[in-house]
């Protein structure tokens, strides 16, 4: 049994993990950040190494995906009363498909900083699968843009609008709903939309008022002694389930809420952020309730919104509010140095071929550096609009999604 579980997961998580020519998901291949692509640019502007630049209606802060010679990302109306999936030709740059997939009668409210289009799709070859929250989940099929099937029935009060993105793991399609009144976490046939599994989030709440409850979270499957562990975090505490069946293996309780960042693996631990600046390090190897017991370190000063990526043993982190970038150890969580890297940063940094790409939120200014014992910065660049979106890199190109325009971004001889 355990030969089986050990091949199973290593299968299913490396599947497109070193395919460099694809972004199937939200942080790319096992949401890490990294990239295996190599002669990146790392100088462009509005006249420099841009392949093509494609304008993007309406307001959306999913990062795009790619297969092939197809970029997917999602957009909606400010208002929410309409939501769609673009898809953008990789080469040329022209839109091949511009799907209205939902018509919403009376949106929930959405803060302005958040959008109704905020989750990423997750692809893979023929298929794409769009989701927005509580409004709807669909397949659609990538050869013709139809829909395979969709699921209206899934539903939670975001209070701030939708944020979690869906991940693949093997046949399953795992989705996040941490919201103000409901929490649970959902698996779908990915073929057929059908639940397999549903389970409530079984977490000591200590406020009644349901918004320290939601939380944004795309979660994580690592491997554990030849198993596949789904590490979900949400408001309070962190879940590890059996992600074939659901069965919650082990919990911790690390306080806060409005998780975002997708968890990190690192030497037997997870790095965990709270969503209120907390980062914590937990062996998982345990079961049950390892508050106590597995808990090898913390930290304050963790991003809120960006995610942290690892660089060798080094935690990188940047804060939202003023663009600083921390590295920390991440055997103890020691801080090591900062530098600062422009204004804010919702963008969650990306790393290929030994640089760091960071990406500003408001004045298109996005740093490209060298993390060793100390910061080196290579460039300043600068696009005419700011990211709220993570980029994607696929092959020798970024793929940057700002606030109006999709860009493809490649170094030109």
């Amino acid at each position: 049994m355990r030969t089986f579980y050990t091949v199973l997961a290593v299968a299913l998580l490396t599947a497109g993990a070193g395919a460099g020519d694809n972004w199937p998901q939200f942080r790319g291949p096992n949401g890490t950040g990294h990239a295996d692509s190599t002669g990146l640019p790392v100088r462009w502007s509005e006249k420099e190494n841009i392949v093509w630049k494609t304008p993007i209606h309406d307001k959306g802060h999913s990062s795009p995906v790619v297969w092939g010679d197809q970029v997917w990302l999602t957009t909606a109306r400010a208002d929410g009363k309409e939501m769609f999936a673009i898809c953008v030709d990789r080469n040329k740059g022209a839109i091949l498909h511009d799907i209205k997939l939902f018509d919403v009668e009376k949106p929930a409210f959405c803060i302005p900083y958040n959008s109704y289009a905020s989750c990423t799709p997750v692809i893979e070859e023929g298929r794409v699968y769009i989701h927005f929250g509580t409004y709807g989940t669909v397949c659609l099929d990538t050869t013709n843009g139809k829909k395979l099937w969709e699921r209206r029935d899934l539903n939670c009060d975001h209070f701030r609008g939708p944020g979690s993105s869906p991940i693949l793991f093997g046949d399953l399609l795992i989705v996040h709903f941490d919201g103000f009144d409901v929490q649970y976490v959902v698996a779908l046939n990915k073929k057929t939309g059908e639940t397999v599994w549903k389970k409530d989030r079984d977490i000591e709440y200590t406020a009644r008022d349901g918004d320290p409850k939601k939380a944004y979270c795309t979660p994580t499957v690592i491997t554990v002694n030849g198993k596949p562990q789904l590490i979900s975090p949400a408001a309070v505490a962190t879940i590890a389930y059996n992600p074939l069946t659901g069965e919650e293996l082990w919990k911790v309780y690390h306080g806060g809420m409005n998780a975002a960042a997708p968890p990190l693996s690192y030497d037997g631990k997870v790095l965990i952020c709270n969503g209120s600046g907390k980062l914590v390090a937990v062996r998982a190897d345990g079961s049950g309730d390892v508050t106590r017991t597995h808990i090898a370190w913390t930290l304050n000063g963790a991003p809120t919104r960006s995610a942290p990526l690892l660089v060798d043993d080094k935690l990188c982190c940047v804060q939202e509010g003023n663009g600083i970038l921390t590295c920390y150890s991440a055997k103890d969580g020691t801080k090591l140095y900062t530098a600062r890297m422009g204004d804010k940063c919702t963008s969650s940094p990306v790393y290929a071929d030994g640089k760091l790409y960071v990406f500003g939120e408001d004045d298109g200014k996005a740093v490209v550096g060298e993390v060793g014992k100390e910061w080196k910065e290579l460039a300043v660049n600068k696009l005419d609009d700011g990211c709220m979106a993570t980029p994607a890199i696929a092959g020798k190109s970024l793929f940057v999604r700002t606030k109006t325009h999709l860009y493809r971004i490649e170094q030109k001889n």
